[in-house]
Parts: C-alpha cells; structure tokens; sequence
C-alpha cells in the first residue's frame, strides 16, 4: 500500500506517506490495496458514462454509484475488505451495462462505437489475489518514476478533491437533491484522470476546475438540508445526559437521523448527537422531536472514549469512524458507506436492532446539572441580521472576522486553533464549521452590540454558508472577499476537506493559512504555486498569526 491523502499520514520517510501493513488510519493494506483499484474501476465506468452522455443517455444508476463507491474510499468511511471486493464487482457489473447501453445507442444512431483504453478496459480478477495484483499497478504513486512527485502530487490533489466533491454530492443525492451538471462534472474529472495527465498547468486548472464544481455541489447539499429540514435557527444545544434508555449518532448524515427520530418516537430512547451531527439541532425539522436530547462528547477522535462511556448503542453515519475499542464493539453500527470488520451493518434505515439493543441497555442512570452550547448560525440566520453586522462595521463595534474552522483530529498542533480562537480580541467576531470548533466552543465569547462573537456556521457540509456570508458582506460594502476585514484560518484534515479548499482558491480567495501541518501530497514545488497564486500559508504561532491578520491590508 501506499497512501497520503489525509493528515494522519506518516511523514518518516524520504516520500512521506503511509506504506506499511497498515496505515496510521488503522486502514490495512488490503482494504488500501482494494480502494485504490476501485478507483480505476470508477473511472472506467465514468469513460462509458461520458460517452453515453454525450449521446443523451447517461445512466443514473451508474452516476449514483460512482458518487458512493468514491465516498467508501475517503479516510476513516470503510475499512471493510470484503465491501470493498463486492463494489469491485458491482463497478465491473455497472460499466459492462453502460457499455451494452452505449453501444446500442451508437449503433441506432449509425456511429461508431469507441473503446476507450486504460481504466475502461479494466476486468475485475476471480479472487482476491488477483484483485490485489491488480491493485499494485494503479495507486496514487503509480508512474512516480516517470513523471515525478510534482505530477503525481497534483494528480493526487484532483483526486482528493474529487473524493471530497462526490462525498458532499452524495450527502445531497440522498436526500433527494441532484443534477446532471454534477455528474458530468464528476464523470469529466474521474476521465481526465483516466489519462494519467502529465502536464502541470492543466493539473492544476482541472484542480481548480473541481473547485467550482464543488461550489454548486455544496449549493446542492444547502438546498437538500435547509429544503429538507428548515433553515437553521439559533439555540441552545444540551450537552449534558437526562435519565433514560440512549442512542448516539455520530458522523454527518441528517437523513439517518431523521429517519432514527421517526422510528424512536414514544419509545422512551433519548437521541444524542456525537461530533458532526452537533448542528442537527439547529434544524426545526429535528428540534422539533422532543427526544433528540442533546450532544454528547467532542469531534469523531474522542470517539474511542466518548463511545466507550455512553450507555447505550451508538450509530455510525457517513465518515469519521475508528477503530472501534472492545468496550463498545458490540454495540456499535454502521450505516450508508461506513463501514468496519465484525460491526453490524444496518441498511435501508432500518433500525429495529439499533433501537432493540437500546432498549437492552441501561441508558443514563441519572440527569446531570445542564450545560449548554448555542448551534444555528448558518447563512439565513446571520444574514438576516446582516444590516446589524454592517452597522457594527462601520461604527468601528466590529474591527474583524475569522473563520476558524474545518476539520479536528488528534495530531500535535491543533492546539493553536484555541489559543487563536481565545486570543482574538472582544472587538473581533469568530465563525466556525466543522469539528474543528470543539477545540473552543465552550468558551465564554460574549457579544458586540447583540451579535454574538461565536457563530457557528454548522457542519463541514455547511461550508456553503460561509462562503455566501462572505460574499454578502463584500457585495454590502462593494468590495471583494479579499478586501473584508476576515481572515480565514482553515484546519484540514481529509478529503472533504480538500474540495472547500479548492473552491476557496477557484474563488480567488487568498492569504488562507492552513494546518495543522500541510498535506503531503503538496510538494515543495507544488507548495510554490499555491503560495504565489493564491498567498497560502502555514500556520505558525497563533499570537503572531492573529498579530499579523489583524495589521493585513486588504489584498
């Protein structure tokens, strides 16, 4: 195996990346082996989708799969092996009817048929041997030799991007938001990487290009939620437990949770919210069942001891899952494309052995003193208030904005996302997404003049709203977004993570300082472009960093 598309990689040798038996992730070599062989195999069948499409007949299905099948192969989503042979299958099955399909179309229409080499060639082998053998050819290094870091550095940035780009178009398809622009733009990127492309500059315009497709998918996704569930309103969140039988969902997916509220309803099971899901109860669709309790316990690393401590069972949803630790293993399920080995997979929500064992299990024994935190703060709620925020602008109330957000993770250095936070002066207001705000949001903030000086903007499936916020209070003091008085200070740690960036540099957004250190896919080459492009930065010490957004002149 060889692998460095998230933050935990291993950075011991000469090319940084996780290439022993198993990867600091705790994904293995065979599963790593496996989804990098899913990977060709999805742009093989994107191939065949594209030409279909281009004779106006795409295949949804085949769209559908190969936003999933790329979603399984993000960091800390599925780490089940035998999944991972029966996609292989499933892609192989997929792109032998996109084929049948298409070549009968452009036989009716008297064309002919073309045959595309490489990925769309590709035959699934009869066991897992062969599969594996087949794998050593197509990883994220393949060609090193030939084309260099550089290239394959890039190639590995429109990758991850793409990864990141059907991870957030997959949140929406299922909760019934999609287009055919998406998918042509999913399909068009997993071919231009079908082509082994070689060439720096349209590396890096195809990048870019992912970003903008990013945009309109996150766009998708604001209208899936806010469409499905209402737009967020502010509120206080309990993360404290009440007495009674407990279920933990954990992950991002809203769906799973509304359809787990609905099969709770007069149970007597007390729904709790772990990690991403933390903003479901700003949703009045989802506040609204009384039930859903509160959050319990902090981002998707302290799992292993927020999982182990809760007294009931315990739902994964979409990503972020780990190693599951034998306090919790039998009481812990996956759903959608999670997934790991020996842990129960519930499919078609369908969670009646979920809410069996929470009825088996003793729950919370008592109601603890109540604390709160306040969720809600997306793009409709801080918009609304958007003549205020102005107002405390031009009066001098508010003399700057950061965006402290993204993703958190264990790794040394993350720290500084708090001092910064806490650091920030009481005339300055923080915004955040992601998990990345457990590292603060249980600080005394304050406000200024009423507007609170922490607002939280929702999940990292809400980056749409900060970007719409931005770009309203450009359009309000006739500026742009690199003229504001905001600075954004962005923790990464994976692959979705990687597409908001890429739609922050297609935006012509600059001056992003990104850590907690950078990924290793980016070489020092790479890291030259991105720094004369677009001023991207390292984080350093936060003191000096705040010091130095603050006396920034616009760019």
């Amino acid at each position: 195996m060889f692998c460095y598309q998230c933050e935990q990689t291993d950075r011991t040798g000469a090319q940084q990346g996780c290439a022993s038996a198993k990867g600091n992730c705790g994904k293995d070599a065979t599963t790593a082996d496996l989804q990098d062989l899913l990977v060709h195999a999805v742009k093989g069948l994107a191939q065949y989708n594209s030409l279909a499409r281009a004779m106006g007949h795409a295949d949804r299905e085949a769209d559908r799969f190969m936003l999933y099948a790329m979603f399984t192969t993000l960091t800390n989503v599925n780490f089940n092996a035998g999944r991972f042979v029966a996609l292989l299958r499933d892609a192989g099955h997929h792109r032998d009817r996109v084929r049948s399909s298409y070549e009968a179309i452009a036989a009716a229409a008297g064309k002919p048929a073309q045959r595309p080499a490489g990925p769309a060639a590709w035959q699934p082998a009869d066991d897992l041997m062969g599969l594996l053998a087949q794998a050593q050819t197509v990883g994220i290094d393949a060609g090193i030799e030939t084309v260099g870091a550089d290239v394959v550095g890039l190639r590995a940035l429109v990758l991850y991007g793409l990864k990141g780009v059907c991870a957030y178009a997959h949140h929406a398809q299922v909760l019934g938001k999609e287009n055919d622009g998406i998918y042509a733009g999913v399909e068009a990127a997993l071919c231009f990487l079908a082509a082994d492309p070689a060439d720096t500059d349209s590396l890096l315009a195809q990048a870019l290009q992912l970003g903008s497709l990013n945009l309109d998918v996150m766009a998708l996704l604001d209208d899936a939620n806010t469409g499905r569930f209402g737009a967020q309103e502010p509120g206080a969140v309990r993360i404290t437990p009440v007495a009674g039988k407990a279920i933990l969902v954990s992950g991002h997916d809203l769906g799973d949770l509304e359809a787990l509220l609905e099969q709770t309803q007069g149970t007597g099971i007390r729904i709790y919210t772990h990690g991403e899901m933390l903003p479901a109860h700003a949703y009045p669709k989802l506040k609204s069942y009384a039930h859903l309790a509160g959050n319990y316990g902090g981002a998707w690393q302290d799992q292993q001891s927020d999982f182990a401590n809760f007294p009931g069972p315990v739902l994964m949803t979409s990503n972020c899952i780990i190693e599951p630790r034998p306090q919790y293993r039998q009481r812990i399920f996956t759903t959608g494309p999670v997934g790991w080995p020996g842990v129960r997979h519930l499919e078609n929500h369908d969670f009646s052995v979920l809410i069996h064992a929470a009825k088996a299990l003793p729950g919370f024994i008592e109601t603890a003193e109540e604390k709160t935190i306040t969720v809600g703060f997306g793009r409709h709620a801080v918009l609304g208030v958007a003549d205020k925020v102005i107002d405390a602008v031009k009066a001098g109330a508010i003399r700057h904005f950061f965006l402290i957000g993204g993703c958190d993770g264990a790794a040394p250095g993350r720290n500084y996302y708090t001092e910064f936070a806490e650091q920030a002066p009481d005339d300055t207001v923080v915004m955040t997404l992601g998990c990345n705000k457990y590292r603060f949001n249980q600080h005394a903030f304050g406000d200024i003049g009423g507007i609170p000086r922490l607002l939280d903007l929702g999940q990292c499936n809400d980056s749409y709203s900060a970007i719409r916020i931005a770009t309203a209070l450009a359009d309000a003091f006739e500026c742009g977004v690199n003229d504001l008085p905001l600075s954004l200070i962005v923790s990464w740690f994976e692959q979705k993570a990687a597409a908001v960036l890429l739609t922050l540099l297609a935006l012509g957004i600059r001056n992003i300082r990104l850590g907690p250190t950078l990924p290793a896919f980016l070489t020092p080459n790479i890291l030259a472009i991105l720094v004369d492009k677009f001023a991207i930065q390292p984080i350093g010490d936060a003191r000096s960093d705040l010091a130095a957004a603050l006396s920034r002149k616009a760019a």
